[in-house]
């Protein structure tokens, strides 16, 4: 049985908009502060998840990731780039901008359910989707890289009063890795 997995990049105080500046966002850009070392390579983890799962975006991150990622040529960008990728959109999505890319043909939840069972799925930022996921409790995992900033505004990941269970912490560059699970 797979597990359905969000990874996000996130500051101090919770938020994840922005993290590359892209958005236009006053605050944006804090990940970037960082240097590219930042947020390159296999910062979550992922490792096989990869070879064996589904990365799943909202239109807007596929749609810049789509731009950006088929062009670079390391070994992680390698590896992102042959992954099974999903997009969900009400709108039709030029699938073929992003090798192994495939729209998410009707409701997001009958995908799941036909998904899960056989492999992992990794939501890539997409806020659109996550609150949606974590308010239906579909969420297994999350695995946050956490900056040393506080930006004080923006979209935050979770809701006041959320509660999960902290699995593990890492430091990872400039940054930590924790991974948690519901409670």
């Amino acid at each position: 049985m797979g597990e359905l997995i969000v990874v996000q990049f996130i500051t101090l105080d919770g938020v994840v908009e922005d993290p590359d500046g892209s958005g236009g966002a006053p605050f944006g850009g804090w990940a970037m502060r960082f240097g590219p070392q930042g947020v390159a390579g296999d910062k979550f983890r992922l490792g096989a998840i990869l070879e064996t799962g589904t990365l799943l975006f909202g239109r807007r991150t596929w749609e810049q990731f789509s731009r950006l990622w088929p062009a670079r040529d390391d070994d992680f960008s390698r590896s992102m780039n042959r992954a099974a990728k999903a997009v969900v959109s009400g709108t039709s999505v030029d699938v073929a901008r992003w090798s192994n890319s495939e729209q998410v043909a009707g409701p997001l939840e009958d995908w799941l359910n036909a998904t899960l069972p056989q492999r992992d799925v990794v939501v890539i930022g997409s806020g659109t989707l996550v609150g949606p996921l974590a308010a239906a409790d579909r969420v297994d995992e999350y695995r946050l890289l956490t900056f040393p900033t506080a930006v004080g505004a923006g979209r935050r990941l979770f809701p006041d009063g959320a509660l999960l269970t902290l699995t593990s912490s890492e430091q990872v560059g400039p940054a930590s890795l924790t991974r948690y699970r519901r409670a």
